[in-house]
């Protein structure tokens, strides 16, 4: 029998880069640690983590290269966008029991100033929505799709990656406007989804097809308008020699050559984009963070109507995450992957 006043200490338990990646990440690149619960100060509020996204721009900032964001440091907290809940508060801008999301620490409490987290409705959708069509996900590919390739009804749109989180809700957003939507995967399942559940009108299993160029060509007869790139390498080049004149394609990540050691070599793209006058370019989601108000009611009128579905691979418990984050390079995911802590 404990005798009166004991408590039980339980500690607070986070994940910490261990070392660097050299290609593909592995357990032993991460570390549990415990460490004391967190103490509310005031105009602080303490939040209990409840989704985690484990995404694959995350595997960048595990290296030390220059990129759009710092690296992160070795022993220190990963991060990513989590759903959270406000368990005490000592900040006039939450009560308890808000919900929340925002770029936080993987740790399962943490506290907060609440600079950065933006209160989320669990009534107007699942709150793991928020990491997916609601949240980064939704606004990355909106805002990749419209203001860099801004679609026309009848034409041609080729996403890769496309059974992925971005990838599929790109492809439903190009047959809202009124294009023809392939989508390229890595599984006969995953292309029978795109169609079934996306409502694409083709899809390719690279892992299957011989010769990507023509089995692009087959699909889009009449060529590519638009292709959003999510995978770079070789899906990439074959894309781009059934690119249109005045094609646009818009760069949203290169998950192919992630884990690579060394720079890999391929066809050179300038002769492509000049002879056919493409746009070819990058971003990262923040570049349109004007436009995000926009954006969202879009995606929640088209989510509402039942013209935008999505779909999610949860993996349960918080000890899961770093497995579920490497899952991602071995394409286990349908839809946006995320963590149930």
């Amino acid at each position: 029998m404990l005798s009166p006043g004991f408590k039980i200490s339980i500690m607070n338990k986070v994940i910490v880069l261990n070392s660097r990646p050299v290609g593909k990440p592995t357990l032993k690149d991460f570390k549990f640690i415990e460490e004391d619960n967190p103490t509310l100060k005031d105009g602080e509020v303490l939040l209990k983590t409840l989704y985690v996204s484990v995404d694959p721009y995350l595997r960048g900032r595990m290296s030390e290269a220059k990129s759009y964001v710092a690296p992160f440091e070795l022993n220190k907290p990963i991060q990513s966008a989590i759903v959270a809940e406000v368990t005490d508060s000592k900040n006039g801008d939450f009560k308890i029991g808000d919900f929340i999301t925002g770029g936080l620490d993987w740790k399962q409490f943490q506290t907060s100033s609440g600079k950065g987290l933006t209160k989320v409705d669990a009534n107007a959708a699942d709150l793991s929505a928020y990491l997916g069509i609601l949240g980064m996900t939704g606004l990355t590919a909106y805002s990749g799709l419209i203001n860099i390739a801004n679609p026309q009804k009848g034409e041609t749109l080729v996403v890769s990656g496309a059974a992925g989180a971005v990838g599929s809700v790109v492809g439903q957003i190009g047959k809202i406007l009124g294009c023809k939507v392939i989508g390229i995967a890595g599984s006969d399942e995953k292309v029978e989804m795109l169609k079934s559940k996306f409502g694409f009108d083709e899809g390719i299993n690279y892992k299957t097809t011989t010769d990507m160029k023509k089995a692009i060509k087959d699909a889009a007869p009449n060529g590519v308008d638009i292709y959003f790139d999510n995978v770079g390498g070789e899906i990439s080049d074959a894309v781009l020699a059934n690119i249109n004149k005045f094609g646009r394609v818009p760069v949203c990540g290169a998950i192919a050559t992630y884990n690579d050691t060394e720079i890999p070599m391929g066809p050179r793209v300038q002769s492509t984009l000049v002879k056919n006058s493409v746009l070819m370019q990058g971003f990262i989601v923040s570049n349109y963070a004007d436009k995000f108000p926009e954006a969202i009611k879009k995606l929640s009128g088209w989510l509402k109507e039942g013209q935008l579905t999505y779909s999610e691979t949860i993996v349960n418990g918080f000890e899961n995450i770093p497995q579920a984050f490497m899952d991602l390079f071995e394409g286990k995911n349908e839809g946006k992957m995320v963590v149930k802590v």
